[in-house]
């Protein structure tokens, strides 16, 4: 290529570059918060409500996180995709109001507090439990308002000031008042069943309270000695039972075993006889029986009517009592001896199966996990969690083994076994009266107001049950991903009673009076009315023995009853929360039912069930119509973060790194219907996305730098590709709309980047950039150009804005200082634009195929750029289409068409234009200007 000539004009100050004072430089970290001050300052949340007001509704209700600790980065993708929910039906033109909320009763909360008592050895239960309660309130309170600070961070457009509390006094009122329902209506009842218990923090738990771990428990192999049996070779033999929990042995009441098991009696070396299942023989002789003769075999059902001892009878009373044999068809072969203990106490299928042979729980192990100090074995002892006391060498297995009746122990069994996710401590089975809403009984009947299980289900009537009502419900809601209906619905299928009660301090009361020598619950209005409206007044404070006579008023007599002091489950509470947010009035924007639930898919058994099961209880149907459910976040490695392994992600450093912009960018560019990853790499991936987002807004402003309406050229005027750009955008519009239908945001977010990266970055604005930096402000091409990147600005802004909240309010800013704020724009409209898309695509290949060509010559340094390159084509490739057209198209020197050959690139012999930099046949050499830079250079010298 020839030198410029040095004596030419410097025509650099006749091309119109880009000019704008968008900074490449993001700096988000520092700037977010003016951003959110200014938003804060002008109340952009109820300017949106202000100017939605009256249009369609799209009712989304917060379910409550946990008022306990810093935000995670869980709570940030949470977050910050219910705030994308919000932003892109209020971009529709819906009126989308946002209420957060937050879960403030319950364990964990009180197990923070009592901690703090810990460790100055103080013992809770010696403190006034209304000054405890003040400390759980404010408690809750503090993170309530460091949590709220946060989440306002990540940009969440929600109305902060007016959030809702399931301390508020007005919620634990309407908690109560739904509670009454249930007992008004007779869907309540007090029983004894085993639940789950935690011995360390003294309490029931429900089974989203608990995790799985893996641990190691000491096996067991005890014989219990048959003294009746309508088979007579039984007599004096021993049934063999395995247990991987010893504890359970001072409690057991009976054997199960399968009615289609076959049994076989062995003799041992000992010559005492053993019976196990035919199956396990092999297994018993691995742990202890070893080379054992078979006397006889039997199936199951020919066991009915044995009685067998435990092994402790001499401690006479309780042990002493006849264990009887009993079918069960939860017995099998996979494991044990075949033969299994029945504690009613500690176990459901025991509990069923004995209460249905008339054997009643016994109530041995008290709230700590240690049996009763009147037990007649090992009173006072336990806990019964302790691997200690469960060892081997421990009190019960050395009690078993002075007795005859300990076959084997070892402690090497691992297995998964539940755990409190709040002490982390193990929990048990255990049997404790319980308050309980049944699930297979109709729900529209009214029967006596009792306690008694027994009695309410002897109240049948008609109509459909819980249970039926949920699975009816759960089929009319749409589920995103639609694989959470079959999560949902096997849990509601599955599901036993719901335990309601707790028997702990920090929560909303159950507030019912018992009357005493029976199990009647009362049920008066006038009385409900009183407890309803003193909680109102004073919250969960106002249920105490001080008031019982002043709720129960003039027609009962306190003396005549109990007052119950057990606490609500916490999950009643979020249960009830569609109760007082959507159907109160205080926030008047809000109906109920809402249109979408949005959670992790942890919530399935969870808040997704709890508000499900409390509004088809009372309501008849879900309390929502469409479930959106969200995985979890999994570090770099797809590990789940821990901080004993040292991976989680603060998403607070984040935003003070990075900035909030590329923290939603990221948690909208992730699949989050399943399982997902974060980590070092993958940001700086997110952080490329956002530059390049964000590069291509800075072009737009600086290419759009003076524009005027005067300058707008309509659409049948403007040239194809002006028109085929304007049809690819009215394709991702659809597109987009139809993600924001299906709740799609990471092909929203995927269409977006594809869009500005692929057909306007490396395609349009790389092709038009002549252009725009040549032609002449008049000349229609550049004005039809300029005329498309209006319309695309103006609809990009509005697409990202729901996801880059920040960068889009700064954008908007920069072209427009004294407008309102971006996010009270609506969707885009704009021109429809004509094109032979199947043509466009051939011409976006073909132009494909000669960079490909042209690249390896700018390699080898023949080229320069693309502009040097003469390009040959096939003379039938888009026939239709000019040479000259595609130089430009390819922006190349020229194009020509050649028969029977592919795409050829050689380097053009055309000189240099001093002003366009373009290769023409018509410059005479290099530094010259083209006809076209001459014709605009010299109107504006004559204009100067």
């Amino acid at each position: 290529m020839s030198e410029t000539r040095t004596d030419s004009r410097d025509y650099r100050g006749t091309v119109f570059l880009p000019k704008t004072d968008f900074p490449m430089k993001a700096g988000l970290p520092a700037k977010e918060p003016g951003i959110l001050a200014r938003w804060q300052e002008a109340r952009l949340y109820e300017r949106l409500r202000e100017a939605r007001r009256g249009r369609e509704k799209f009712i989304f209700h917060d379910g409550p996180p946990y008022a306990n600790g810093d935000m995670h980065i869980g709570h940030a993708l949470n977050h910050i995709l219910k705030d994308m929910v919000v932003r892109t039906q209020t971009l529709l033109g819906k009126d989308a109001p946002y209420v957060p909320g937050w879960d403030c009763h319950g364990l964990p909360i009180e197990w923070k507090v009592e901690e703090q008592y810990r460790k100055k050895k103080l013992d809770k239960d010696q403190v006034d439990p209304v000054e405890f309660r003040a400390e759980c309130r404010a408690y809750a309170q503090h993170w309530v308002d460091v949590q709220r600070e946060q989440l306002k961070r990540l940009g969440i457009n929600a109305d902060w000031d007016n959030r809702y509390l399931t301390m508020d006094f007005e919620a634990e009122a309407t908690i109560v008042s739904e509670l009454m329902k249930f007992a008004e209506s007779g869907q309540l009842y007090r029983g004894a069943k085993p639940v789950m218990w935690s011995p360390v923090e003294k309490t029931a738990l429900a089974e989203a309270e608990i995790e799985y771990e893996d641990i190691v428990s000491t096996q067991i192999d005890v014989a219990f000695e048959i003294t009746e049996s309508p088979i007579r070779e039984l007599v004096g033999a021993h049934a063999v039972i395995w247990t991987t929990t010893p504890w359970t042995i001072p409690v057991n009441q009976a054997l199960a075993y399968g009615p289609e098991v076959l049994y076989g009696l062995y003799e041992h070396e000992t010559g005492k006889r053993y019976l196990c299942a035919v199956e396990l023989k092999n297994q018993v002789t691995e742990r202890w029986l070893r080379d054992a003769g078979e006397i006889g075999s039997w199936f199951g059902h020919q066991l009915a009517g044995a009685i067998a001892r435990h092994p402790m009878h001499h401690l006479g009373g309780f042990f002493a009592k006849p264990r009887p044999f009993l079918p069960g068809d939860f017995v099998t072969t996979d494991s044990g001896t075949g033969l299994v203990h029945m504690a009613p106490d500690h176990g459901e299928d025991d509990f069923a199966l004995c209460k249905a042979h008339g054997i009643e729980p016994v109530f041995a192990v008290e709230a700590d996990g240690k049996y009763r100090a009147d037990w007649g074995w090992l009173p006072g002892q336990g806990s019964v969690i302790n691997p200690k006391f469960n060892a081997s060498d421990g009190p019960i297995c050395e009690d078993l083994r002075a007795s005859g009746g300990l076959l084997a122990a070892s402690a090497d069994y691992k297995h998964s076994y539940p755990h409190s996710w709040r002490s982390k401590a193990k929990v048990i089975y255990r049997c404790t009266p319980q308050w309980f809403v049944p699930m297979d009984l109709p729900v529209d009947r009214q029967v006596p107001r009792c306690a008694d299980e027994a009695e309410i289900r002897a109240a049948q009537g008609e109509g459909e049950t819980l249970r039926e009502l949920a699975v009816q419900a759960i089929a009319d809601t749409r589920f995103v991903p639609d694989k959470g209906r079959n999560r949902l619905g096997s849990m509601v299928e599955g599901r036993p009673d719901w335990v309601l009660s707790r028997q702990r301090a920090w929560g909303v009361p159950i507030t019912l009076f018992v009357r005493k020598g029976t199990n009647q619950y009362l049920v008066d209005d006038a009385v409900n009315a009183r407890i309803v409206a003193a909680v109102r007044e004073g919250g969960v404070d106002a249920w105490s023995d001080a008031r019982a006579q002043e709720y129960l008023g003039h027609a009962h007599d306190a003396a005549d009853f109990e007052r119950v002091t057990d606490i609500l489950d916490v999950w009643f509470d979020s249960g009830c929360t569609h109760v007082f947010v959507l159907e109160s009035g205080r926030w008047p924007e809000l109906s109920w039912p809402a249109d979408l639930y949005l959670e992790g898919s942890d919530q399935h058994r969870g808040w997704f069930q709890s508000s499900l099961l409390e509004s088809c209880a009372t309501r008849g149907r879900a309390p929502y119509n469409a479930i959106l459910t969200h995985g979890f976040t999994m570090d770099a490695r797809g590990l789940k973060m821990s901080k004993s392994l040292g991976n989680t992600i603060n998403p607070l450093d984040l935003m003070r790194d990075n900035g909030a912009d590329i923290l939603r960018l990221w948690a909208l560019s992730v699949d989050f219907t399943e399982d997902h990853r974060i980590g070092k790499e993958i940001l700086a991936g997110v952080s490329d996305q956002y530059r390049k987002l964000r590069n291509s807004f800075r072009y737009l402003l600086g290419a759009l730098d003076g524009f005027e309406e005067a300058e707008r050229v309509a659409v049948h005027e403007m040239p194809e590709l002006e028109r085929y750009m304007l049809a690819l955008l009215a394709k991702l519009d659809a597109a987009l709309r139809q993600a924001v239908a299906d709740f799609d945001f990471n092909t929203y977010v995927r269409s977006l980047t594809d869009f500005v990266n692929e057909d306007l970055s490396a395609f349009f604005f790389d092709i038009r950039k002549d252009s725009l930096y040549c032609d002449a402000p008049t000349d229609v091409k550049r004005r039809a150009y300029r005329t498309v990147l209006d319309t695309l600005f103006h609809a990009l802004v509005r697409y990202a804005a729901p996801v880059l909240v920040f960068t889009a309010e700064e954008v908007w800013a920069t072209r427009y200082p004294d407008a309102d704020s971006v996010h009270l724009l609506e969707w885009p409209e704009f021109p429809a634009g004509d094109a032979d898309m199947e043509r466009w695509a051939e011409l976006r290949a073909l132009r494909a195929t000669v960079n490909e060509a042209i690249e390896p010559l700018r390699r080898e340094k023949v080229l320069g750029s693309g502009l040097e390159a003469a390009v040959t084509v096939p003379d039938g490739a888009v026939p239709d289409v000019a040479v000259a057209d595609l130089a430009e198209l390819f922006i190349s020197a020229s194009v020509a068409r050649a028969q029977g050959a592919g795409v050829t690139v050689t380097r053009t012999t055309d000189h240099k234009c001093g002003r366009c930099w373009r290769l023409l046949p018509e410059v005479s050499e290099d530094g010259d200007m083209c006809d076209r830079c001459e014709d605009v250079v010299a109107s504006m010298d004559a204009a100067a």
